[in-house]
């Protein structure tokens, strides 16, 4: 009697750094091939300010996505920190998605009448094609053309040539992270170009970010999105207790820092209305990302020179020296 024995395929698992100008998208498309939100999407620019890694199982091959902050012309501390976080998960990679925002490039390299951001964005993303040069295809480096829907096709082959000019990229993909589209033909090639090995992470797992740091950046987010024309990006969140209770649930308190005076009356708002409004929906985030009731208290203080805090740099993996 002859037994039929099935083979199965060699599972796979490495790592992909996803890098590009500040609000191209990056953090999008991570959330969108994980499937459930891993990293802050926020309208303010910077807002990733170090390495999230998302995970996400495409059939037989697990895809480490490393969320990096954006790479842009750094003038400060924190700047260069974020900047060196970018370029270190690209060169500690298997492969590298450069994320680029279509609409706002295409302005630029049309000769159209593009916003200052647009002008920004395009210098910032010709630095991260620059910067790529200099890897000499050492790893699969892939272009992902982000928010095609907003541009007509001629529009994105124009951009197609262009890049494919520049001689750094492997493939190119067509994607829009916000509406889904082109994200699974993404996902697959980057499962078929992972290198066969045993998994990383346990199958269910969806990030590798510790729930303190996960909390706090939830709090940053609804801090950005509530207060984005108001308050500089330079703010940060930090929790400082963590207690879980009899009943299951969590207690967390988190102070705010702000660097000036004046932005501490603007978090809090007129009695107190806006950091309540930020702390019920961090709240209602945090309840669903945890699993549990979650009691969250908030505090604001001024700490003008937070950026040259080494410790802070070190709780978020950071590089204080560069």
């Amino acid at each position: 009697m002859t037994q039929n024995t099935k083979t199965e395929s060699p599972t796979k698992a490495g790592f992909v750094a996803i890098i590009g100008a500040p609000n191209a998208g990056k953090s999008t498309l991570v959330n969108g091939l994980v499937g459930e939100k891993i990293s802050i999407v926020t309208h303010k620019i910077q807002t990733t300010r170090f390495q999230v890694r998302g995970i996400a199982m495409i059939g037989n091959a697990q895809v480490v996505l490393v969320d990096t902050p954006g790479i842009f012309e750094p003038k400060q501390r924190l700047d260069r920190s974020m900047v060196h976080a970018a370029w270190t998960g690209a060169s500690d990679s298997d492969s590298i998605v450069h994320v680029v925002d279509a609409p706002s490039y295409y302005q630029v390299l049309s000769g159209g009448k593009p916003s200052g951001q647009d002008k920004k964005s395009a210098v910032d993303t010709d630095r991260v094609v620059k910067g790529l040069r200099k890897t000499a295809r050492a790893k699969p480096t892939i272009l992902a053309l982000n928010k095609i829907d907003l541009l007509p096709r001629e529009n994105l082959l124009k951009l197609i040539e262009h890049f494919n000019e520049t001689d750094v990229y492997d493939d190119v993909f067509l994607i829009s992270a916000l509406a889904g589209n082109g994200m699974d033909v993404l996902g697959d090639h980057l499962a078929d170009i992972m290198p066969t090995g045993p998994f990383l992470y346990p199958e269910d797992q969806a990030a590798d970010i510790p729930s303190r740091l996960l909390a706090a950046e939830i709090t940053r987010e609804k801090l950005f999105l509530r207060l984005h024309n108001e308050l500089p990006y330079a703010s940060h969140v930090e929790t400082e207790k963590w207690t879980h209770k009899k009943d299951g649930s969590i207690r967390i308190e988190q102070i705010i820092y702000v660097r000036r005076k004046s932005q501490k009356p603007i978090v809090l708002g007129k009695n107190g209305q806006t950091i309540k409004n930020i702390g019920q929906m961090a709240r209602i985030d945090m309840c669903e990302t945890f699993g549990t009731k979650i009691h969250l208290f908030l505090f604001v203080k001024i700490r003008e020179n937070w950026i040259e805090d080494r410790s802070k740099y070190t709780e978020y993996g950071l590089e204080f020296d560069v």
